[in-house]
């Protein structure tokens, strides 16, 4: 089921699906939205960095097609330069393109999950979300996409948790919306919300950077508890019903 077009055969958005593996290759050369859009892609670049000049033009992977089927996710992908990227969300339609990334879903002993706001200075300023990130170069092996290291990296350098100390649920699962695809995976802790917050808190005293405001505890899967990343919704309704809390 190619989406390069749609997603037609994949389930309806903001569902989340089990996934039984993933195949994300990454292709050489660039992606043929950047060569199409650049002039246009360069213009939003200048908009973007007058309004928030602490963003910063890395590079990314960013899929050019994706496929679902019984064996998972596949894909192929590019590098990209971030500047690309922010100028594709903000297309009405976002073709050309399909944005996926990981989300390392963080649960405690006391049934809770911590999430993370994200700082002023960022792309998505205030908003709630797992601690995650695009897929990067670094990420790649092979000519393929870890994913696994990508979270453990991201949750790693931005709460100072180590995903390996926790015990990792059985599979993949995937939700999508507006042409983002989510892969996520549960991490369970043993420990409880508050000792997870309070060594998220010793991190940032260290970190390098001050990409994330602190740490979010999430009870329930009120929609209106905080300002959720639009990504989070499926998945905390996803994660309390599977426990049993509303």
């Amino acid at each position: 089921m190619d989406c390069s077009e749609g997603f037609a055969g994949w389930p309806p958005e903001q569902t989340v699906f089990p996934v039984a593996g993933l195949d994300l290759k990454v292709l050489p050369g660039r992606h043929p939205l950047h060569l199409s859009d650049e002039a246009a892609i360069r213009e939003n670049w200048a908009k973007e960095t007058a309004a928030n000049p602490a963003l910063f033009d890395g590079e990314m992977i960013f899929q050019k097609r994706l496929a679902l089927s019984e064996k998972g996710i596949s894909g192929e992908a590019h590098v990209i330069p971030f500047s690309c990227f922010m100028w594709w969300r903000r297309q009405a339609d976002r073709r050309g393109g399909i944005h996926l990334f990981a989300y390392p879903v963080i649960a405690t002993n006391d049934g809770a999950l911590v999430a993370i706001r994200m700082g002023a200075h960022t792309a998505n300023p205030g908003q709630v979300y797992f601690a995650a990130g695009s897929l990067e170069p670094m990420d790649v092996a092979d000519g393929r996409c870890d994913v696994e290291a990508n979270m453990r990296r991201e949750v790693l350098e931005e709460t100072g948790l180590d995903l390996r100390d926790a015990t990792v649920g059985d599979s993949y699962y995937a939700s999508r919306v507006r042409r983002t695809v989510t892969v996520l995976r549960l991490f369970r802790f043993d420990l409880s919300a508050d000792e997870i917050v309070e060594k998220i808190h010793a991190h940032m005293l260290v970190a390098e950077d001050d990409e994330i405001a602190g740490p979010v505890v999430i009870r329930s899967a009120d929609h209106s508890a905080q300002p959720y990343n639009i990504a989070m919704l499926p998945v905390i309704d996803w994660y309390f019903a599977e426990n049993g809390v509303a």
